[in-house]
C-alpha cells in the first residue's frame, strides 16, 4: 500500500494525492493526517486531488470525514484541483461533502485558508477599563439657560 505524503508549508499541511486511492490508503491518510495536525499544530490542510481521476462513494465520504476530523483538531480543510469528472461523480453519488471547502488550485486554496484564518481572528472588544475612560471624556450637554 502506498502512503500519501503530507508536506508542511508553515502552519498548513499539504496532501498531494498522486496515486490511485484504495480504501486502505484513504484510511491510512486519515490517521496520518490526524497525527500530523496534532504534532505540528497546523491550522489548515490543503488536499490536492488534481491527479485523481476516479472517486467512489467511500473515498468521497472520506474527504468529508477528513474535513470533519481536521475541524475537530482546529484546522480548516480545502480540497483543490478537483477535475470536472470527479465533481460530476460526487454530485451523481449525492455527496455534498459538508465541511469541505474547495478551490480551483493550490494558490487559491492557500488564499482561502488565509481568508478563513483572518475571519477567525477578529479581536475581542476592549475591556471595561478602556470603555469607562472613554465615557468620562464625553461631556454632558448643557442647556442654553445654564
Amino acid at each position: 500500500m502506498d502512503r500519501v505524503p503530507i508536506l508542511s508549508l508553515g502552519d498548513v499541511l499539504l496532501v498531494s494525492i498522486q496515486v490511485d486511492l484504495q480504501d486502505e490508503s484513504v484510511v491510512a491518510l486519515q490517521e496520518d493526517l490526524a497525527e500530523r495536525i496534532v504534532d505540528s499544530g497546523a491550522c489548515g490542510v490543503v488536499i490536492d486531488i488534481s491527479a485523481v481521476e476516479i472517486v467512489d462513494s467511500f473515498i468521497g465520504r472520506m474527504f468529508a470525514t477528513i474535513a470533519s476530523l481536521s475541524k475537530v483538531l482546529d484546522a480548516e480543510t480545502v480540497v483543490v484541483g478537483m477535475r470536472p469528472a470527479v465533481a460530476i461523480t460526487l454530485v451523481e453519488l449525492g455527496l455534498s461533502l459538508p465541511g469541505v471547502h474547495t478551490a480551483l488550485d493550490l494558490e487559491r486554496g492557500l488564499a482561502a485558508l488565509r481568508h478563513r484564518r483572518a475571519e477567525r481572528e477578529i479581536p475581542l472588544a476592549d475591556g471595561p477599563d478602556e470603555a469607562d475612560a472613554s465615557d468620562e471624556a464625553v461631556e454632558a450637554p448643557t442647556s442654553a439657560g445654564d
